[in-house]
């Protein structure tokens, strides 16, 4: 089959664009806002865009007419900071509860059941439970087109300055994706766990 994204017209039961680009590793968000309420939101428009120096983003949506974001791009422009925590299989059912709606002032660490772990180069707090955080200095965002005009989208860039990860997950020195099991997003409401990885280094 073949349809123009532009038409929204693929003749689908649902539209397949992101159960194509997968899987998508979750970017599980927290932050702090300026008045001191913490904040979590998870986001599969995530991944890394640069190493020298580390560089990560994520994309969230809003509404341009009133310039209303969602907690984790506000806290982190207004702030300057936030915290990338990678979720994996145990975490599961505590990221589903956080990705809901909650009103700003929620503290969504209190809601989800998790702990709030201090950082070393940020102040927004990281996610004691998560195997793996990054710590990350607002760098830029970059508003994107949408469509219709009255939804917008942007992608958040920070520099990552600070790594925590858990000894627990390493062996011989590197990550062991058997141990870590990311958790990573498909289409749909379909999710996946990386229990299964092999080796393939590049030519000469």
């Amino acid at each position: 089959m073949f349809y123009d994204p532009r038409t929204g017209q693929h003749g689908l039961k649902r539209n397949p664009y992101k159960s194509v680009i997968v899987p998508r590793p979750i970017g599980w968000i927290s932050s702090m806002s300026k008045g001191g309420v913490r904040n979590i939101g998870p986001y599969s428009f995530f991944n890394a865009v640069a190493e020298r120096p580390h560089m990560v983003m994520f994309s969230s949506s809003y509404r341009p007419e009133s310039e209303l974001r969602k907690d984790s791009h506000w806290n982190a422009e207004e702030t300057g900071e936030f915290v990338v925590n990678i979720v994996t299989e145990d975490l599961k059912d505590k990221m589903n509860v956080s990705s809901a709606p909650y009103a700003h002032e929620v503290d969504e660490f209190e809601r989800a059941g998790l702990t709030p772990a201090p950082c070393n180069n940020v102040k927004a707090p990281r996610i004691k439970e998560a195997r793996v955080a990054l710590e990350c200095k607002y760098f830029q965002t970059v508003r994107l087109p949408s469509q219709p005009p009255d939804h917008g989208n942007v992608m958040v860039i920070g520099e990552v300055v600070g790594i925590h990860i858990d000894d627990a997950i390493l062996t011989d020195g590197m990550v062991d994706m058997n141990k870590f099991r990311p958790l990573a997003r498909l289409g749909y409401w379909q999710y996946t766990v990386v229990d299964n990885a092999f080796w393939m280094e590049p030519p000469e």
